[in-house]
């Protein structure tokens, strides 16, 4: 009984794991929770109090827009702007109403909330919301056909509306920083365990198999990258606690890097030649399917049997798994940080138990960040020097200061820019959208709205406008369906808007079209709930979003246009320039220079690379006409990520320097570090002005600088060979960037011959 109990355990905690992990820190799950439960509320309030079904939908729509529209952290600041955009909420429905024969004026009026919105956002978090209240609650007035006459009773139904978004926000589902970053941690801890898995059935795979096994690899990599971010991004929402922040941020990135180096080291192992990292980062990359040869049994066991030991150290993370038989695991993993304790085997496999020893170490680090040192009693000459490693590292954590980037003014702004094209593409929205209906033309307009939402470029643009447009259409069929299903039994109804609600908020950030199809889905039996359901009122709303998006494109085209390529264009260079300074002060730090707060610089480069990825989004869709071009955005971004690899690894390396006894700076690797920064800094010239003249240099290899007067130091396992390693891949990543940027290579000899004429 107890084992089948046991047993049941296992699988709740496996599947909770596994949905953690698919939605890191419950974000999605709790805002959708949170918005339903707001809107059941409000429906309880208001059928209690015998409200007619327009004020319903009324009711529903405002506590809507009334939860999800706030984007504050603390929760006294999401009070004050709550009660704010009550205010603006009943200011801008009684204009609604006051104008709503009015139809120029009216449009005016509309034109310019959607400015003032627009605008707003340069003032924060705040800004946008009031602007955002503005905006949906003059909409809401248009859709439930406000009028003067009703306006005391729709103004209490929003304050009810309001009243029960604070309810579910503040007491039924609350969202507290510290909750949030539990959860965040929870979903890092399985996603690390996921990798780790799938890096095992990597080693074990047929080679017909791998190809298979790495699309799953480069998918797990890149969602342990994504709750790293999410992590690192909500440590900054307690600034009272800068020094546990920053240890957090310094553990979480550790546990990062030693895990995707271990899935390096493990595709070398299992290989006949050494991989390139592009096979990580780049669908399409050669793949080493040659098994390598001269791996004994014996030792293929104990690295398996080691491999997933590892994996049940991470998926024992929490504070409830301690025991001695725990600790005895840890240890021994730990020994392998000892060059003594390397079990016999070729060097690249020696390499896998030299990244077990490290990945270990780096769970360990985690596990004391998180819950506390624990019980040292059994602990090995490894795992307190690891100890002392930490306590080392905690001693300057928090003192950094970020520096503060200047802010771009006037039609340069982001936010000004924004509103002058969703000002002009509103108007062309309105006058389209009358031709279409003088009822509904606000679909186009709203459209139109929210293309704009979260984009930089008109490639942004147009890829939204296309995915709005996919899942409206898929929403009307489904519409369709749950009208004629629906009837006139209204709570039915409800419980299906409340669904599609749901999702709509759930799946919100992984696909635009999804969301897209639930709120067509969602309208469709509002409209029935309405009375004013038809298959023409469907078939107009794809037409208003076809005319919404065709508009917001043409808007982005004309007025103030950020081209696709211009955008990109100035994130690479940003890459490249956050790349050159991770680089240099790693090198600097490795070769006894000023030390520097690598980790912040190291998530700067990550930040600016997502947004990399999503500017260049427009360029490697599926429907790209331009195939070659499509290919070189891949292969920028693809080694971009490569060399991001090697750096953060070289930071985390470098970070070690001042309180290692290990690890000393080597100063000759200076001018290794020069060459590439100044590879890197004509790079960007090149990016950012095409005509700019210059070259990059290339040189003997790394290594042999120190070849010739310490070759112990080059011998495998060594720190001094791992970081000439990483310096290796990323000078050659970096003169590899040179092909597609259309930047001259210089040689050593071409260099000297060009001296020697001068």
């Amino acid at each position: 009984m107890a084992a089948t109990r046991g047993a049941s355990g296992r699988a709740r905690t496996r599947i909770w794991d596994r949905f953690s992990a698919s939605d890191p820190g419950l974000i999605r799950l709790m805002a959708a929770l949170r918005t339903v439960g707001s809107i059941v509320l409000t429906l309880g309030v208001l059928a209690a109090l015998h409200t007619q079904v327009i004020h319903l939908v009324a009711g529903a729509m405002g506590a809507m827009v009334a939860t999800f529209a706030i984007r504050e952290k603390e929760q006294p600041k999401q009070a004050l702007t709550l009660a704010l955009g009550l205010v603006m909420a009943l200011v801008s429905v009684s204009l609604g109403a006051l104008l709503g024969r009015q139809i120029v004026l009216s449009d005016l009026v509309f034109l310019a909330l959607i400015f003032c919105a627009v605008y707003a956002r340069r003032f924060g978090d705040r800004g946008y919301t009031i602007g955002l209240f503005g905006f949906q609650f003059y909409f809401v007035s248009l859709f439930v056909h406000a009028t003067l006459p009703a306006l005391p009773q729709l103004w209490l139904t929003l304050a009810i509306a309001f009243a029960c978004a604070a309810v579910s926000r503040f007491l039924l589902v609350r969202q507290t920083t510290a909750g949030t970053l539990g959860r965040l941690r929870t979903a890092f801890r399985a996603r690390l365990a996921q990798l780790v898995a799938i890096q095992i059935d990597m080693f074990d795979a047929d080679p017909e198999d791998l190809e298979k096994v790495l699309v799953d690899l480069r998918r797990h990599t890149a969602r342990l990258h994504e709750a790293a971010l999410m992590i690192q991004g909500r440590l900054g929402d307690n600034p009272d606690d800068a020094a546990t922040a920053d240890v957090l941020q310094r553990r979480v990135a550790d546990a990062e890097i030693t895990s995707e180096r271990l899935g390096m080291l493990l595709l070398n192992a299992r290989s006949a030649e050494r991989a390139d990292t592009l096979t990580l980062h780049l669908p399409n990359a050669p793949v080493p399917a040659q098994p390598a040869t001269g791996l004994g049994a014996d030792t293929t066991v104990i690295l398996r049997r080691d491999l997933r030991a590892l994996h049940l150290l991470i998926t024992r993370l929490g504070p409830e798994h301690r025991g001695t038989a725990q600790n005895r695991l840890r240890n021994r993993l730990l020994g392998y940080r000892d060059e003594e304790n390397l079990p016999s085997g070729p060097p690249a496999v020696q390499d896998v138990f030299r990244g077990i020893g490290e990945a270990t170490r780096a769970v360990l680090g985690l596990r004391i960040a998180l819950d506390g040192p624990g019980d040292e009693s059994d602990d090995t000459a490894e795992a307190t020097r690891s100890r002392e490693e930490f306590e080392a590292e905690e001693v300057s954590a928090g003192s950094a200061v970020e520096p503060v980037e200047a802010e771009q003014t006037g039609l340069r702004r982001r936010s000004t820019r924004a509103a002058f094209q969703v000002s002009a593409g509103s108007v062309l929205a309105m006058i389209g959208g009358e031709f279409l209906s003088d009822q509904r033309w606000y679909w186009a307009v709203l459209t139109c709205w929210v293309v704009f939402l979260n984009t930089s470029s008109t490639g942004e643009i147009l890829v939204k406008g296309y995915r709005r447009l996919i899942g409206t259409m898929s929403g009307v069929v489904c519409g369709v369906v749950l009208a004629g299903l629906v009837g006139n039994h209204t709570w039915t109804a409800f419980g299906l808007v409340l669904l599609c609600i749901f999702g709509m908020f759930f799946t919100a950030p992984l696909s635009y079209a999804l969301m897209s199809f639930f709120v067509t889905s969602m309208l469709g039996v509002l409209y029935t709930l309405l009375h004013t359901y038809s298959v023409s009122v469907l078939i107009l709303r794809i037409e208003e979003t076809a005319l919404g998006a065709a508009c917001g494109i043409i808007a982005a085209l004309i007025v103030l246009p950020v081209q696709t390529d211009r955008r990109t264009d100035q994130l690479l260079r940003t890459v490249l320039l956050r790349l050159g300074d991770v680089a240099s002060a790693a090198v600097t730090q490795l070769s006894g220079g000023p030390t520097a707060d690598l980790l912040d610089m190291a998530r700067d480069l990550d930040t600016a690379l997502d947004d990399l990825r999503r500017s260049v989004q427009p360029l490697t869709h599926p429907f790209t006409p331009l195939r070659e071009r499509r290919q070189t955005a891949r292969y920028l971004v693809a080694l971009l990520e490569s060399c991001a690899y090697h750096a953060r690894s070289l930071a985390a390396t470098a970070e070690l320097v001042p309180y290692s006894k290990r690890i000393a700076a080597d100063p000759r690797l200076a001018g290794a570090g020069d060459r590439i920064a100044h590879n890197i800094t004509v790079l960007a010239a090149r990016v950012a002005d095409e005509q700019t003249a210059g070259e990059i240099e290339s040189g003997a290899s790394i290594a042999s600088m120190l070849e010739e007067t310490d070759p112990a130091a080059l011998r495998s396992g060594t720190v001094t060979f791992r970081v000439l390693r990483h310096l290796q891949r990323l000078d050659e990543g970096v003169m590899g960037l040179a092909r597609p940027l259309d930047v001259p290579l210089a040689t050593p000899e071409e260099r000297r011959g060009r001296r020697t004429a001068a």
